[in-house]
Formats: structure tokens, sequence, C-alpha cells
């Protein structure tokens, strides 16, 4: 099929034409003997990967602290990692967690999207854009154990996985809340929260920028699983046995067909999406809205 073709282009060729993978950044990745499957543990700055307790089952934990930003260099990292767990046969699913505490991620970094030349604003889409096709076209199982805060981009991670299981914990809120930082939603994130919870409760959760508690993101469904905060990966593993008692190539094309017209849509535009985004994030009234955020921000902080 055209879609597994297209996941087997080497990610470094697809995140930035002529793009320099920054070897401080990525750090040196270290490689451990698994199981008696074959299975691999390695790590980036960023990312840990380990092979799950089961068997065929990696679990991926971000660690870009303190509350997992989706910065240029975590998405490249992110990246070559979920490359190398699709490349390799011993793997069929893939847990993804946060190894930061009360988040699983805060989503797009602003900082990427502020005070920026507009070469970088697009280099950062594209990678945004290639960190939802690989996981929302992924040939693996990927099951998201959300363990914290999950608002924006941490949600649209989310929202790719086959499985979302949500922590019970007040701080446990998710959704895509872009319209309260003045930013609008790309039609690639709607489509995809509109795939999971239908048309109505997408537009009113966009249009108010919804941020939502473990109960209401059960009842609407965008979660599948709420559970006790010490039972989020567990009940992942075990979600996952499930899903892996299916044959892998009937499950794959079953997902394909599912997917397949969403991911077009973003497939034919990318270059149009990319100058939307960059058009869009250049403004002064987008820039200054940023800017007010960030010093709030850096105020908390303080």
């Amino acid at each position: 099929m055209a879609l597994a073709v297209r996941m087997r282009v080497p990610c470094r060729a697809l995140l930035c034409a002529g793009a320099q993978l920054r070897g401080a950044a990525l750090g040196r990745p270290e490689w451990a003997a698994g199981g008696g499957d074959g299975a691999r543990r390695f790590a980036s700055l960023r990312v840990l990967v380990e092979p799950g307790a089961e068997g065929r089952v990696a679990v991926m934990k971000l660690k870009n602290p303190p509350v997992n930003s989706l910065s240029l260099d975590f998405l490249t990292e992110f990246l070559i990692s979920l490359e190398k767990l699709e490349n390799d046969k011993a793997f069929r699913g893939v847990v993804i967690t946060s190894d930061c505490p009360n988040v699983f991620s805060a989503g797009l970094d602003l900082r990427e999207m502020y005070g920026r030349n507009p070469g970088h604003y697009a280099e950062y889409w594209k990678a945004v854009q290639e960190l939802w096709l690989r996981l929302y076209l992924s040939n693996l199982v990927l099951v998201a154990a959300i363990n914290g805060s999950c608002p924006a981009g941490g949600c649209l991670m989310a929202l790719t996985s086959d499985v979302r299981i949500l922590s019970d914990s007040p701080k446990s809120v998710i959704g895509l809340n872009e319209t309260l930082l003045g930013i609008v939603a790309p039609f690639w994130f709607k489509d995809t929260l509109v795939n999971t919870i239908g048309h109505r409760a997408s537009e009113r959760a966009l249009q108010l920028g919804l941020l939502f508690p473990p109960a209401e993101a059960l009842q609407v469904g965008l979660v599948d699983h709420v559970v006790p905060e010490d039972q989020v990966q567990s009940m992942a593993l075990s979600v996952m046995a499930h899903w892996l008692a299916i044959p892998d190539h009937a499950r794959q094309l079953t997902k394909a067909m599912m997917r397949k017209a969403t991911a077009d849509r973003l497939i034919k535009q990318r270059e149009a999406d990319i100058q939307n985004f960059v058009s869009f994030i250049s403004r002064d009234s987008i820039q200054k809205s940023l800017q007010i955020y960030l010093e709030k921000l850096k105020q908390k902080k303080g």
C-alpha cells in the first residue's frame, strides 16, 4: 500500500531538506541487551525507549522537563526513536508516557514560534506535521498512558494513539486549547478531534479551548479509560495485550483504511499548510499574544 511505502522514508529526509541533526542535542544512543526476543533499550537526551515486561512492546518515555514541550530538538529525537521502533521487528506495540511528574506534554513549544525567522517557523511546522503523520499512520499499536496534563499538542499526540488511558488526577486535563492563546488549531488537528468525539462536541471544544477533566474526557470519548494514577501504565500494558491478540496484517490494513483519507488531506496540502502557519504566526498581533503569554509564564516561574 502507498501508506506503508510513505512511512518507510527516513525521517531525516522528511523533517527538513538540508537540515543538520544536532549531535549534541541528540546525545549518544545507549544500547543494552533486552530480553530473549531481541528487544532493545536506547535513549537520547529527551526520549527514553525501553522494552516492556511483556515483550514485543516498547515503553517510550518523554523526558523533556519541565513539561515535555514539543521543541524542535525533542521532535527530532522522538521521530528518530519512533523510526527505530518501526524498523525493529521485535516490536509490535508502543506505550507512550511521560517521565515528567504530573504532565504528559504541555504541547507545542511557544519559544519555537516567537521571535524567530520564517525559515525556522517552516522547519518547526514541518516537524510537527511529521510527528502527527508518523504517529497517525504507524503500523505499531500505540497506547497513550497519559499520566498528567495533556493540552494542545500533547492532546494531538494522544489522539493519534489507538487507545488512550488517562490518570484520574485532577491535574490530568486534556484538550485542544489553542484559542485561549489566540491561535487557531489547524484543520488536521480539527479532523483528528472530530474523528474521535464527533463534530458538535469538537466544534464546542475547539471554539472554547476546553480542557476536559478525567471524568468529562471519558464521557465525551476523548479517552478510553480513566484509572488511578499508579495504574496508568499497567492498564496500558493490559489493553495492549488485547490489541496484540489481533493478527498484525489485518489490524494494520484496517487502521490504514480508517485513517488514510484524514492523513491524505494533510499530505496533499503540506506545503500550503506550512506557508499558512508561517504567515499566521508571523503576524504582529500573534507575536504580541505569544510575547504576553511567555512573559506570564516567566512571572509564574519567578
